[in-house]
Order: C-alpha cells, then sequence, then structure tokens
C-alpha cells in the first residue's frame, strides 16, 4: 500500500474547562486551523496531553476531529497503551471513526526490557492486525526509548506502516535510514528546530506544535522549500527557532495553551499534575509572539 502522509500536520491541544474536556472548543479550534494549507492533525498526541486522557474522552474527541475537519486533511490519532493488547484494542476502536493511520509510540514503562527485537515485535503485531495504517513515533525524550535506524529500515517494509514520526532531533537516524527506506515510507519530522535540515534529507513532512501555535509560517516555511527558496526558508527556519525551544524545551505545554489564547484560539488549562505557565513565561511567550509578527506589539 502507498499511505501519503506529506507536507505539515498539527498535534492538536486538548482544551479543558474545569478539568473536564470541552469539544466545543476542540471543534471551533479545528475549524480556526482549517483555513491554512495543513495537511491534517494529530489528535491525542504528546501535545494534546493524551496520557492525562480516559478512553472515553479520547473517543470524543477523535469523533468531534471527524465531523469538522475540513475536507482532504487527514486525520492521525495517537493510540499507543504499554502493552501490545491494549494498544491493538485502542487502535481498532478509533478506527472505526474512518481515521487516516495511528500514531503509536514506544512503550516505555520496563525500559530495559524494550530492545529491538521486542519494539519490532511489538510493532509487526500492531501492523498485521491494525485495521488502519500505523506510524511510529519516536519520542526518546519523553519515552527514554530510542527507535534505532536499523529498526526502521526493518519495519519499513511492512505493508501497513506508514512511516514514523521522529522527534528525537537526531538527523543522524534519518541519514542512517533514508537510502534504505521504501519511497512510499513517510518520514516525518517531529522537531521544529530542524524541519528545513529533515526536509533537505528527504523528510515528506512534519508533525509539529510549532505548526499549533504559528501554523503559517511552518506551512510558508515547507513551501518555501518545495521552490526552492531555500535561502528565505533558512532565515524563516531561524526566525522560528526561539519559539519552537520555548514551547518543546523550556516552557512546554502550558505556554503552547498560552499562546493560543493570546492568538484567539482556546487555549485554557494544563491537566494536573502539570503546573499552569508562571508570569515570567507568559511575559516570555508574549515577547515570542511579537517579535514574530503574530501579536501586535
Amino acid at each position: 500500500m502507498n499511505h501519503s502522509f506529506k507536507g505539515i500536520f498539527a498535534p492538536l491541544t486538548t482544551p479543558f474547562i474545569r478539568d473536564e474536556i470541552s469539544v466545543e472548543k476542540f471543534k471551533k479550534n479545528i475549524q480556526r486551523y482549517n483555513r491554512f494549507d495543513l495537511s491534517g492533525y494529530v489528535i491525542l498526541g504528546s501535545t494534546g496531553e493524551s496520557v492525562f486522557l480516559s478512553d472515553e474522552e479520547s473517543e470524543k474527541l477523535v469523533e468531534a476531529a471527524k465531523e469538522v475537519a475540513s475536507r482532504g486533511k487527514k486525520i492521525i490519532v495517537g493510540t499507543a497503551r504499554e502493552s501490545t493488547k491494549l494498544t491493538l484494542d485502542f487502535t481498532n476502536r478509533v478506527a472505526c471513526f474512518k481515521i487516516d493511520a495511528v500514531l503509536i509510540r514506544t512503550p516505555s514503562y520496563f525500559k530495559s526490557r524494550m530492545t529491538r527485537e521486542a519494539l519490532k515485535k511489538h510493532y509487526l503485531i500492531l501492523a498485521d492486525k491494525s485495521k488502519v495504517p500505523v506510524i511510529i513515533y519516536n519520542i526518546p525524550q519523553n519515552t527514554g526509548i530510542s527507535v534505532e535506524s536499523e529498526l526502521i529500515v526493518d519495519l519499513s517494509s511492512h505493508p501497513n506502516i506508514a512511516g514514523i514520526k521522529d522527534s528525537s532531533g537526531n538527523l543522524a537516524t534519518m541519514g542512517e535510514a533514508m537510502p534504505h527506506i521504501p519511497s512510499s515510507f513517510c518520514f516525518l519530522i517531529g522537531a521544529g528546530s530542524i524541519l528545513l535540515a529533515g526536509l533537505m534529507l528527504g523528510a515528506s513532512g512534519a508533525i509539529l506544535t510549532l505548526a499549533d501555535v504559528a501554523p503559517a509560517l511552518v506551512v510558508k516555511l515547507y513551501n518555501l522549500f518545495l521552490e526552492g527558496k531555500i535561502d528565505e526558508a533558512r532565515k524563516l527556519q531561524l526566525d522560528l527557532i526561539p519559539l519552537n525551544k520555548a514551547i518543546i524545551q523550556t516552557l512546554g505545554i502550558p505556554a503552547v495553551k498560552y499562546a493560543l489564547d493570546l492568538l484567539g484560539y482556546y487555549g485554557g488549562s494544563v491537566r494536573a499534575p502539570v503546573l499552569p505557565l508562571d508570569e515570567k513565561g507568559k511575559r516570555e511567550m508574549t515577547t515570542i509572539l511579537k517579535k514574530l509578527g503574530l501579536l501586535k506589539k
């Protein structure tokens, strides 16, 4: 099968009101994102605080996304659980919403047992039995588990494994794997600071939290690359690095949600035990957004 996942995907936040998910706010955010030339959305990713959501809450968000996402936008859903069985069960539950793919991060609780062979077996079982295409999710900074290039190559030939989202920020992994994977296998960058570099190495696109806050600019960078305007793309990439660093490395999801509130979306609160953004962080985010021209100075 040839699963095409190209372009920029936004991994959506989960809106909470008094610690309950707000499907209404979630839909309104998507309706605003529909105006941009995004390839689609990731629901229940890391940015969506998926590990804090119940299965019931999760399914409500997937159903809502399918209702309001504009035609042509692909929907990818995070379905990882710690066991292969539970991951497969949830994957095929949400598959009934006619989604385009599932994004499955590595199991991580029993880190010492997550050998290359264990991970390979995990993903092959899921790919064999999933009703929708599987995208591997490599995010070692959160899981402590790395999907190495050799394993990517091994898994890339499975007809139901559509690609990988690599949030490691390690271009060497991509560089080692790219010459040995099928052209149909989609390599999606998950680190906003290396988007341009990843595209130049052959990535098909990206799933970036950066696209939640600055969708027009991230899509512009992608299009500049496609048009061969590398100098302009390089300048924009450099301009976006401070914002990416703030929302990924230093301030995190509370900063993403605060930025969304400033930009006219609904950000709202994070779910405990994550703490809200403090006043210093708010000032930093405001300054960054103004410098990028996203807020009036």
